[in-house]
């Protein structure tokens, strides 16, 4: 049996490379005459650049840039062609904020200046398009941050450049200069449709997982809604109800704006790296992340996976850290069975306590069970 391995990142705990090798080992423990092919995936988050690097090379970009709390931290951009590829994690990530400060006082501070500076980098080695993985981000800041690195920067009433995050977004009353894109195409790779505001928009859905609180999320939602406003009377175009306008904290929505063009980063990365040829050959689809629920249904990896093995009559496994959502909606995007490691090790702690071991046993177990041998 031909085996495509095609998982994405495991939350903070494996990479998708490391996933897959972990899946990989467990299979061929148990099905060692399946022949497994390792495809590591990745949408516009976290791992994006590096599963593209992985599967095109490339040369990589080193530079430090500023990070969610305005310190230096390392970033990189990878160039393949006149393409330069970066995920806004790598500048303003949630990993990069330690758990004791996702606190409301701290989500309304958090910046995306740095995805500006990677961009402004990449701007200047002569790249023709820059395309900028969203996902994984710490900030709410609607790309503000962003805007003024590139050279439009937000400003009160008084031309007093605001301070970084989205909290001071209420204050904010235009846009002193342009964003300096020197002629480079913008493209967004997003798998999340969410608005700019709203309970489908980026603060309310995704501000709790950054440390805002229910005021918080109210604070930041108006605050986005003050730099809609500022957005639209500078460029001309209100991007706030645009589909991606809520991705990584509104930084879909100063994209849309710089008329960047937005893609599935799941959809970018199934082209790019040949997960179609590789389907094509295959007998069984797996696939994973950290944890299966309801936001992995919106378009997410999974789904792309999940569909491209369904358009050729695959079966396809899910192998996650967690899973929650019901066999009835994962079979609705093409998931055959969907398995959880935290459940197969005894628990979350197990499970984390070891997470390639745990990772490997569970694929074990599920190969006992799918492979013909």
């Amino acid at each position: 049996m031909r085996v495509v391995v095609a998982p994405d990142s495991f939350g903070g705990t494996l990479s998708a490379p490391a996933a897959a090798e972990a899946i990989a080992t467990g299979w061929r423990r148990a099905a060692p005459d399946d022949e497994v092919r390792l495809l590591p995936l990745a949408d516009g988050g976290t791992g994006f650049v590096e599963v593209l690097h992985a599967a095109l090379g490339g040369e990589w970009h080193e530079r430090e840039v500023t990070g969610p709390f305005g310190d230096p931290v390392p970033a990189r951009w990878l160039r393949i062609g006149d393409t330069a590829y970066l995920e806004s994690a790598a500048a303003c990530g949630l990993h990069l904020v330690p758990r004791e400060r996702r606190v409301p006082e701290v989500a309304v501070g958090v910046t995306s200046r740095g995805v500006g500076e990677l961009v402004a980098d990449a701007r200047d080695a002569g790249v023709a398009e820059v395309v900028i993985g969203l996902g994984g981000s710490a900030t709410t800041d609607g790309g503000a941050g962003m805007l003024a690195a590139l050279g439009a920067v937000p400003v009160d009433a008084d031309g007093a450049p605001l301070s970084g995050g989205g909290g001071a977004l209420a204050r904010c009353a235009r846009l002193e200069g342009a964003a300096d894109l020197g002629g480079v195409t913008l493209v967004a790779a997003a798998d999340v449709d969410n608005p700019l505001l709203g309970t489908h928009g980026a603060a309310a859905v995704f501000g709790p997982q950054k440390g805002a609180d229910e005021p918080t999320v109210a604070q930041l939602d108006a605050a986005l809604a003050r730099f809609a406003d500022v957005l639209a009377a500078a460029v001309g175009v209100d991007v706030r109800d645009e589909p991606g306008a809520g991705a990584a904290g509104g930084l879909g929505a100063a994209l849309l704006a710089c008329r960047a063009r937005r893609v599935s980063g799941a959809g970018l990365v199934r082209e790019l790296v040949g997960l179609d040829a590789e389907l094509d050959k295959a007998q069984l689809a797996v696939t994973g992340e950290g944890s299966f629920d309801w936001q992995s249904l919106r378009g997410k990896l999974i789904t792309a996976v999940a569909r491209g093995a369904a358009d050729r009559g695959l079966p396809c496994l899910v192998l996650a850290g967690q899973v929650s959502v019901g066999r009835r909606e994962a079979a609705a995007v093409g998931v055959d069975s969907a398995y959880g490691v935290a459940e197969h090790a005894g628990g979350v702690g197990a499970s984390m306590a070891d997470p390639a071991g745990t990772l490997a046993a569970l694929a074990e177990h599920v190969a006992r069970q799918w492979s013909t041998r």
